[in-house]
């Protein structure tokens, strides 16, 4: 615990944490309004809508409805958490502390296990504060539709701790990248390009393959980890989409691979 606290000491102490702060909240609010407009598309849909897609009539189910406004945030919310954990570990080569670091704690792995928790627990900070905004104004949102909160439904309170889950998981994703990649630029400008581009890239080409082959290749958004964090968010199991635990088991493997190998490459590596 001793050595958590000191890696929080360190994220409190710069000024990394607010401005990654402010930028959450801006991006949030961004969010919240796109979501406001789809979810008028949902209740209403434009006349001349297709009634007979299972996929979208599943999605304009209450729960699901519901679970997409509050979990408003998380696209760009995983961003930045997964950026945080990758200047929780960049930080020390940026400012030159990581040898003072390592030399005060020899154990490397516990230094690694200290920053994986204390990522996580920003992470974790950052999804509470993002899920309290989004009770208060949810509710406002889906009542200008005549449709109740839902809060009372267990498929919204799985989607809620399930976004919970990801958040805590890009964190420590991120410390992994963060010792793959110890410049702090070269680090954010990569894992920032991977993670919208993956987003991006793999669901042009996962639609065009499932337009050409068949749905099944709808299930392979599993392997791309901001695709596979949208299922968790979904409310219920949507058709023709992987369930919802797949996507959290594959997000868990991606943290554990990315633990283990941010542990041995630093247990490896020359400090200086």
């Amino acid at each position: 615990m001793r050595l958590v606290r000191s890696e929080l000491l360190k994220v409190r102490t710069v000024s990394t944490w607010w401005v990654f702060g402010i930028i959450a909240l801006v991006l949030w609010a961004l969010a919240t309004g796109v979501n406001w407009i789809s979810t008028a598309v949902l209740v209403n849909p434009p006349e001349g809508t297709p009634n007979d897609d299972a996929q979208f009539n599943a999605v304009r189910e209450a729960a699901n409805v519901a679970a997409n406004l509050y979990t408003s945030g998380q696209f760009f919310g995983l961003m930045i958490v997964m950026l945080i954990g990758v200047i929780v570990v960049t930080n020390e080569f940026a400012h030159q502390t990581a040898t003072t670091t390592f030399l005060t704690t020899p154990r490397r792995t516990a230094v690694i296990l200290a920053k994986l928790a204390a990522a996580g627990i920003v992470g974790l900070l950052f999804w509470l504060g993002t899920t309290l905004l989004n009770f208060l104004v949810a509710p406002l949102i889906l009542g200008l539709y005549d449709v109740p909160s839902q809060l009372g439904t267990s498929a919204l309170w799985q989607a809620i701790l399930l976004n919970g889950l990801a958040y805590l998981i890009w964190a420590v994703i991120g410390v992994g990248f963060g010792v793959l990649i110890p410049s702090q630029l070269a680090g954010t400008i990569t894992t920032s390009a991977l993670y919208i581009g993956g987003f991006f890239a793999g669901a042009i080409v996962l639609n065009l393959l499932a337009d050409k082959f068949g749905d099944w290749w709808n299930n392979l958004q599993l392997i791309v980890p901001p695709l596979a964090s949208g299922l968790l968010v979904t409310g219920t199991d949507l058709p023709g989409s992987p369930p919802r635990w797949s996507g959290a088991a594959v997000l868990i493997a991606y943290a554990l691979v990315a633990g283990v190998i941010g542990t041995l490459i630093t247990r490896k590596r020359d400090i200086s």
